[in-house]
């Protein structure tokens, strides 16, 4: 019995733009909410938002069923969450902060089986394995596993080529909100030198004959980094979807009842 089949990997190697939410809530229910709505994928956060290893596992474990393929974010570039992340049943692992072809590298070693990587054996024990049920695991987990590597500085886009081509890398995901932070345009993701710089690396990565990535919450941005030539590209967050929802629910009433002093 082989790995299962990554559906977001098959799905990237279709012609179509995939579109895909940020889950942030830290719950299995809202994580289930997302997968249900019709996303072609979605995150699950674990830098920016209050996850951890069990967290994590009860919200792949909430949207398996659902066509919505999980991206896991991991909080850092670190070869041991990775194995324990890989172990839980994640398949595509979304990494931060890689601002060189060496940082990618490192963590796309720790990600694959020996003798391409250095991940460890474990999965006998793990649900990615099935708890030693799914007898061909090791042999065949590799083909199924997908690296995003994150982009959101100036080194890392001055390094763009060398990153987007190094062995074990399956994509690239620009972050416009750390960039521009970096170039000193902090809150400003749609200044025109934040856009600029977020195409040029699209078109870098999609050069190198790998898929692009990038968030982008304004439609007209997402039109223009689809353009770029942007393959996935996140639209939405739930917590974003939630204070919308609840602002303009609000704004709908002409006279709210005090609130009892």
């Amino acid at each position: 019995m082989p790995a299962p089949a990554n559906s977001f990997r098959h799905a990237l190697a279709t012609d179509r733009c995939l579109y895909g939410t940020w889950a942030a809530l830290a719950d299995p229910l809202s994580a289930e909410l997302c997968a249900r709505i019709g996303f072609d994928w979605m995150v699950l956060d674990g830098e920016h938002a209050p996850n951890d290893l069990r967290s994590i596992l009860a919200q792949l474990q909430a949207v398996a069923a659902f066509a919505c393929a999980p991206v896991v974010r991991l909080p850092v570039a670190d070869p041991v969450l990775a194995k324990q992340y890989l172990d839980i049943g994640a398949q595509t692992l979304l990494v931060p902060m890689i601002d060189t072809a060496q940082d990618a590298a490192a963590i796309a070693a720790a990600m694959r089986y020996p003798p391409r990587g250095r991940r460890g054996i474990g999965s006998a024990l793990a649900r990615a394995g099935g708890f030693g049920i799914t007898t061909d695991y090791l042999a065949t987990a590799d083909a199924e596993i997908v690296l995003i590597v994150q982009a959101e500085s100036r080194r890392a886009m001055a390094d763009i080529d060398a990153i987007a081509t190094t062995d074990g890398v399956d994509g690239v995901f620009f972050g416009p909100s750390d960039l521009a932070a970096d170039m000193g345009l902090i809150g400003q993701t749609g200044h025109p030198d934040v856009v600029a710089a977020v195409e040029r690396g699209i078109r870098a990565v999609v050069a190198a004959g790998k898929p692009a990535g990038v968030l982008a919450m304004d439609p007209e941005l997402a039109g223009r980094y689809r353009a770029a030539g942007a393959r996935f590209i996140a639209v939405a967050t739930d917590v974003g979807a939630l204070v919308g929802g609840l602002k303009a629910r609000l704004a709908q009433i002409d006279s709210p009842a005090e609130v009892p002093q």
